[in-house]
């Protein structure tokens, strides 16, 4: 059974940090570019951060760019995203997705929905005081 599971996710002050893992089973995520996703409430799902399946090309929203470092651990089947100086306005559910090519895509194609195949579950980020 293909299936991404995330987590890490908690409650944290404005500042703070927290590392997400998103983990695969039932494939080999290595051969795949992977992307967070937020969605805070009554928002939109936006992209946040891709990373392609060469562990080189990076991509970030400018909202996170400086704050949130993606990674991947091909040995362990698991992408990373770590965050750091959390803002109020990250709160949010993330997502982990892989995408249906190694390469992460460009511009408006990046995150575009029909280009990936599996989705996690979610896990909550919430940034308060």
């Amino acid at each position: 059974q293909v299936q991404l599971v995330e987590s890490g996710g908690g409650l944290v002050q404005p500042g703070g940090s927290l590392r997400l893992s998103c983990a695969a089973s039932g494939f080999t995520l290595r051969y795949y570019a992977i992307a967070w996703f937020r969605q805070a409430p009554g928002k939109e799902r936006e992209g946040v951060s891709c990373i392609g399946s060469n562990e080189v090309n990076t991509y970030y929203a400018d909202s996170v760019k400086g704050r949130f470092t993606i990674s991947r651990d091909n040995a362990k089947n698991t992408v990373y995203l770590q965050m750091n100086s959390l803002k109020l306005e990250d709160t949010a559910v993330y997502y982990c997705a892989n995408r249906v090519t190694a390469g992460c895509g460009y511009g408006s194609t990046m995150y575009r929905t029909a280009d990936f195949g599996s989705w996690g579950q979610g896990t909550q980020v919430t940034v308060s005081s």
